[in-house]
């Protein structure tokens, strides 16, 4: 009998290597080599605190005082200890012993080990830590199991259990026994995995999942069911339902299995993901049970893309078929007013034939007609005649009904294929729509004709009262009798709105799923206590009364002071203007400043974007965030220069097949290395490290704004000439075309986040994501979009979360007219400008605020997609109340923050500046994306992903390298007392390429030139630099 232990490989544990290797040379170095300090880093670390320098005072001997000082910075910087001798830390030595006055030209001896273990210890008592011991290893090893069912990534296990091990208090073992803890955990994990399957996977099942595997018409499925649909086309949504029903039986086993494995979503996702990097020669050599794990992850979550996929389709087509009726409404409604205001004269010219004194009473009546008739034909007359009875409007729904029931068969082909394949359900277990949904679903799929299915056959509950007159008939016998076409149509329409309200809702799916299932469940929630002290915002955990109370008080003080400052004349920027209509009144918004592309970098020498990468590269080793994708090989350091061609041939828009033409490496060799290190998480960790250092520069703080850092985030819109699924139309942007969305998170001119959105998706839906989700070190305090980033909730969120959200209203006094809000009534203010409309609900806020807590616990533990979650939110059913409450709340938000913009005008000069960096980046990112007329080569939803953080990355690397350039030139003006050149040069803003070269044949074998930035520094600096040329 075959035994797990006999099935368990070490050399194929998902994500794992034989030897266990986690971490290269590089990374383990900056974790667990002693540091090696710079004069100022000596400054910092080895200063000391009160109670350490009483600690330090307690020790006798300066050698041991000496140590204990060593000891001590070193924690200070890395925070774990480091075995030394004095020999070997010789300048640190020397610097002590000349700070602390310490054995000044004495040879000394390090003390006893009992002595050092003891000074840890206290080291220890100090900063709250204690070193890892038996309790804690075995801790490590349950915090490894832990993280290892969220991912198989030994290096996302190891950070992951050193990151709860640094909130415990808890100072890490040696890499070697890190190593080897979570090399165990891993290897139990398996044998879990591996146990369980065989517990419940049947025979039959394996022979399913395999099956996809083997060749079937010259293709194998497993590679036929990896393709996505281009777009929404019929044909390729045709393909779609094909593969949906070849995963739908394989997907309910997973849906059975699955939760037995206790996987998370997250590790679901990884081994999905792994079946598509793998070739399928490899995956056949995987071990029986890993490579049938693989499989089953793969097929639920494909299977909930299919859902996601053909849900997005129906709504799509369906708005296309409701806004060409819609628009076929509306341009009939403009062309019967136009001819009722043409014909409308002669209707008083019939009138007038009643009042002329030609016609004596006696006048037949007939012969009035005649003369009326001569000026508007009778059926003309007629229409003109019910128009002005109606007071001058004009049913035009008429034609929307005409014009659906003309796309009724186009309409029915699209839209019943997709509508039969999903198995939906509803927050109301009477639903109304649901109920209809699934009636139709049932005649479809038996072939029964609408036409040969009775009225009682089609429920009617869905149908509002309003719409009865267009959707049904009256028959000879006086029953009513539903027009088939534009009853189907109807109910298209109102699962389109309940799909979207999130009142219907597909369990296996990721976006359409129950608002119910993307919270935290109701058991975990019990625990709210817990959860909430372990996210640990202080206004989630500060009582709603007295959030409230304090709310109120400033909200009502605010109010009475921007009036009072206006009427006083004291806001000189507000303008009021007496009309017929009362008072009305406008502010003056700052000039634009922050010129991008500088004259100071028309004199730079221009460089390739090759040496640019290699000179980052230098200083910010960004490339070992690369790792291979199988989580198995290093990278060795020969494949340096075919990464940087990836990112190049990527980020440019140029695509791998055009770089291997132009290039000095072959196509093969690129793709290869595309495949193998180019993933979404490596290029996050690439960008983010390079983030990171630019925000280290000594200078990086004078881009804040008002004293904090204020970030901006704004979609940039690309065209995408070829087919693809997310692509929509928008003729603002792309005219008749269609074009994808790339949104990004900016602050102090970097881009710290980007996301591909569709064209038709609202930004504001995106705003608390890449906030959150933000991986770099720097932190926004303020944050501002324009109008589109604006919505119900994110006032709410934002604040909630820590943020202060302060965005630019297209049209400030509207804004202000139709969304001030306070705590009292309207009445009770008085006769002022900014006048609220109504009172605060706080009850209703008090009445939901623990359902609202947890949803702001399951934004803040990412139980789902925040997108998702907000996008909800803001579509919730409107008879909602926990909805209700969250906009009451967002009111109170609002509402501060409009009177603080209209009465602070460095606030709005804020506001703008940072909008006007986002579009700076906007500008960069375009001009690095040059390649394709800057429209989008990539077909696919990831592959436009891929391009969006490679450009991310070029103009990143551009921004560091001006970044070192104006530090430098600044070090040197200040050394020079040259205050004048500084002034000019720390308004200069670091967006800036026309000194970058990304034009002709790349040579990438042969090492770059690297950029001398210390001569360039020079040379400048012998120039001065006049505020004249900066300012816009």
């Amino acid at each position: 009998m075959t035994t797990t232990s006999d099935l368990f490989d070490p050399d194929e544990i998902p994500g794992g290597t034989r030897r266990g290797h986690i971490l290269d040379d590089d990374a383990i170095a900056a974790l667990y080599a002693r540091p090696r300090f710079t004069t100022e880093e000596r400054e910092q670390w080895f200063t000391l605190s009160a109670a350490e320098t009483a600690q330090l005072q307690r020790i006798q001997d300066d050698p041991t005082k000496l140590f204990f000082l060593l000891q001590l910075g070193y924690f200070h910087a890395k925070q774990r200890f480091f075995g030394f001798t004095f020999a070997e830390v010789r300048t640190d030595v020397a610097y002590l012993c000349d700070r602390y006055q310490l054995l000044a030209g004495l040879s000394i001896q390090p003390p006893s080990d009992s002595t050092i273990t003891r000074q840890r210890t206290a080291i220890g008592r100090l900063h709250g830590v204690r070193q890892t011991g038996a309790a804690e290893r075995r801790q490590i090893l349950t915090l490894a199991a832990q993280a290892a069912r969220v991912s198989s990534d030994p290096s996302y296990v190891f950070m992951e259990v050193l990151r709860q091990l640094s909130d415990s208090g808890i100072i890490g073992p040696a890499y070697t026994a890190m190593q080897d803890l979570i090399r165990q955990a891993l290897t139990a994990e398996h044998r879990r995995l591996t146990t369980l399957l065989q517990q419940h996977l049947s025979e039959q099942d394996r022979h399913q999942l395999d099956d996809l595997l083997r060749r079937a018409g010259g293709q194998r499925s497993i590679t036929w069911l990896k393709y996505a649909p281009k777009d929404d086309s019929h044909q390729a949504m045709r393909e779609e339902l094909e593969r949906g029903a070849v995963l739908r039986p394989l997907a309910l086993r997973a849906a059975t299995i699955l939760p037995t494995l206790e996987l998370s979503p997250a590790a679901i996702a990884h081994y999905a993901w792994l079946v598509h990097f793998y070739s399928l020669g490899r995956l056949e050599a995987l071990q029986d049970e890993v490579r049938i794990l693989y499989l089953l992850c793969f097929v639920h979550h494909r299977f909930l893309q299919f859902n996601d996929h053909v849900i997005t389709a129906l709504l799509h087509v369906t708005t296309q078929y409701h806004t060409e009726a819609t628009t076929a409404m509306h341009d009939h409604a403009a062309t019967v007013a136009a001819a009722f205001a043409k014909d409308l004269p002669k209707v008083g010219t019939v009138l007038q034939l009643l009042t002329e004194p030609r016609h004596a009473p006696e006048t037949p009546f007939s012969v009035i007609q005649q003369a009326a008739y001569a000026q508007l034909p009778a059926p003309r007359l007629a229409e003109l005649a019910a128009y002005l009875r109606s007071h001058g409007t004009y049913d035009a729904t008429v034609v929307y009904w005409m014009t659906v029931d003309r796309l009724a068969q186009r309409m029915k082909t699209r839209l019943r294929p997709l509508l039969t394949a999903l198995d939906l359900a509803a927050t109301r277990p009477d639903s109304p729509i649901l109920e209809a949904v699934r009636a139709l679903q049932d005649h479809l799929t038996a072939g029964r004709p609408l036409t040969r299915v009775a009225a009682e056959g089609l429920p009617a509950r869905f149908v509002a009262v309003k719409e009865r007159r267009h959707v049904y008939t009256t028959i000879a016998d006086g029953e009513r009798e539903p027009i088939r076409d534009r009853y189907e149509f109807l109910l298209f329409r109102q699962l389109r709105k309940a799909l979207d309200a999130g009142e219907v809702f597909c369990t296996a799916s990721t976006q359409y799923r129950s608002f119910e299932d993307d919270l935290l469940s109701a058991e975990a929630w019990a625990d709210k206590d817990a959860i909430l002290a372990q996210i640990g915002e202080p206004r989630l955990l500060e009582p709603i009364r007295d959030q409230l109370a304090a709310l109120e008080t400033a909200l009502e003080e605010r109010i009475h002071t921007v009036n009072q400052r206006i009427a006083r004349g004291d806001n000189t920027h507000v303008t009021t203007r007496q009309g017929k209509k009362g008072t009305t009144w406008s502010v003056r918004y700052p000039q634009p400043r922050d010129p991008t592309n500088h004259t100071l970098f028309e004199s730079v020498p221009d460089v390739p974007i090759t040496s640019v990468l290699q000179f980052v590269e230098e200083r910010c080793p960004f490339l070992r965030a690369f790792t291979h994708g199988s989580g198995r090989y290093h990278k060795p350091a020969t494949d340096d220069h075919i990464i940087r061609a990836c990112l190049v041939a990527w980020g440019t828009n140029m695509g791998i097949g055009r770089m291997g033409t132009i290039s000095d490496l072959p196509t093969h060799v690129l793709l290869q290395a595309s495949e193998n290190y180019l993933r979404l998480e490596t290029l996050r960790q690439a960008n983010a490290s390079i983030s990171n250092a630019i925000v280290a520069m000594p200078r990086f703080a004078r881009f804040d704004l008002g004293g904090h850092v204020h970030s901006s985030s704004d979609g940039q819109k690309f065209e995408t000439p070829r087919v693809t699924f997310g692509a929509r139309h928008a003729r603002k942007y792309f005219g008749g075309r269609k074009g994808r969305v790339a949104y990004s998170l900016v602050a102090n001119y970097l881009p710290l986040l980007g996301r591909m959105i569709g064209a038709h998706d609202h930004e504001s839906h995106s705003v608390f994501d890449v906030l959150k989700n933000n991986p770099t070190d720097l932190r926004p305090a303020m944050h501002s979009t324009d109008t589109h980033g604006t919505n119900q909730v994110n006032f709410a969120l934002l604040h909630l979360f820590g943020y202060a959200f302060a965005p630019r209203y297209k049209n400030l006094p509207r804004k202000v007219t139709t969304g001030l809000y306070g705590f009292q009534h309207p009445r009770q203010y008085g006769e002022v400008l900014l006048n609220p409309i109504r009172k605060i609900n706080t009850e209703l806020i008090i009445a939901e605020w623990d359902n609202l807590l947890r949803i702001f616990a399951s934004l803040a533990l990412k139980t789902t997609s925040q997108q998702i979650i907000v996008r909800k939110l803001n579509a919730y059913a409107r008879r909602n109340s926990t909805r209700q409450a969250l906009w009451e709340f967002d009111r109170i938000i609002a509402s501060l923050y409009m009177l603080e913009y209209v009465d602070s005008a460095p606030l709005r000069q804020h506001v703008q500046r940072a909008l006007n960096r986002g579009e700076q980046y906007h500008q960069l990112r375009r001009a690095v994306s040059y390649a394709n007329m800057g429209k989008l080569r990539y077909t696919t939803e990831a592959d436009q992903e891929l391009w969006s953080e490679c450009s991310r990355l070029l103009a990143n690397c551009i921004i560091y390298y001006n970044m070192t350039l104006l530090d430098g030139l600044l070090a040197q003006k200040e050394a020079a007392g040259d205050l004048i050149s500084v002034a000019t040069l720390l308004e200069i803003a670091p967006i800036a390429w026309q000194h970058i070269n990304f034009y002709g044949r790349y040579d990438f074998t042969t090492i770059p030139e690297r950029i001398d930035v210390d001569a360039l520094v020079a040379a400048f600096a012998q120039q001065q630099f006049r505020s004249a040329a900066v300012v816009a």
